[in-house]
């Protein structure tokens, strides 16, 4: 293991030490502030970082780096509009609703090092995959963009009813514990059955991100250094997420433009080489434009309050 996973290592660890530590020791409702000063200090952390790969390597790898920290931040919107909708079906109370995403934070960490380790490995191998991964990604795109979405139903989801059946469960508790023991026998809490949904939802995610992010860059240290970063700052963009929805109206439009980019962007590998820099413009660009149309109403509705 070379510095640079080495200095990527200490700073992650350290991040979540200080979060869990210092500054969420206590179970407590993260209020909108809170929630917007965490997600400036995630961002300026991943900042320093491409500064520092900039620095250490090259201006272009910096910009590979930013690509993929703002692609994954964007696929991961309609994720935490689904965590929102797991925390209103167990009736998961706010103040502990962090708690889950830490260690559900955690679990994503070593989950997307294995998906991306495999993926860079098979794209090693087998370079024609590319092709099929933005085949992928463009289909996903477009049929996000043309309105299609999967429904969600938690009653009938499968995930659900094979964790209740593999697991002994007790979902009437209302606390912070992810197990209790009655009787001699341990029962998972709702919040290990939420836990354990939230894993696997985002395993299901990272299928979409992942591959997006391997038609950035294919080296492993900033695709896996640039999905970190996104996933440490995914707690703060949550309950930041959770009290300015009214921002992200149009935002699944502008992640739809984002997959067809990466897909046609991958399609068109060997034909096209598009610079580093151009492609975070556009993405940058189409995540704006996607916010924009909102901001009147944003305007207007505080006016009126």
């Amino acid at each position: 293991m070379n510095i640079d996973w080495i200095i990527l290592f200490v700073i992650v660890i350290s991040c979540l030490a200080i979060d869990l530590g210092i500054f969420h020791k206590e179970s407590h409702e993260v209020k909108f502030k809170e929630a917007l000063s965490w997600s400036i200090v995630w961002v300026t952390l991943a900042l320093i970082f491409s500064l520092g790969i900039g620095i250490e390597h090259s201006s272009a790898d910096a910009m590979l780096f930013l690509t993929g920290y703002v692609v994954e931040k964007s696929l991961s919107v309609d994720n935490l509009f689904l965590f929102i909708v797991i925390f209103k079906y167990f009736s998961i109370q706010p103040q502990y609703q962090h708690r889950i995403l830490f260690w559900g934070v955690l679990g994503a960490i070593i989950t997307r090092g294995l998906l991306i380790y495999g993926g860079v490995s098979l794209l090693h191998s087998f370079s024609w995959l590319i092709y099929v991964f933005g085949a992928i990604i463009l289909v996903t795109g477009l049929k996000t963009l043309s309105g299609f979405k999967d429904t969600i139903d938690l009653e009938s989801n499968a995930v659900l009813k094979l964790v209740k059946r593999v697991v002994r469960t007790k979902m009437d508790y209302v606390g912070p514990n992810f197990t209790i023991r009655e009787g001699g026998l341990l029962y998972a809490t709702p919040l290990m059955v939420v836990l354990i949904v939230v894993e696997l939802t985002d395993v299901l995610f990272a299928l979409d991100s992942i591959p997006a992010i391997l038609g950035i860059t294919r080296d492993p240290f900033i695709v896996y250094s640039s999905n970190l970063f996104a996933i440490l700052g995914l707690r703060a963009l949550y309950f930041l997420l959770a009290g300015m929805m009214e921002l992200f109206e149009y935002v699944s439009y502008g992640v739809s433009c984002i997959l067809i980019f990466v897909g046609l962007k991958m399609l068109g590998e060997g034909l096209i080489e598009i610079p580093p820099f151009i492609s975070l413009l556009i993405i940058l660009s189409i995540l704006v434009i996607s916010i924009l149309p909102s901001l009147p109403k944003v305007l207007r509705d505080k006016r009126n309050v």
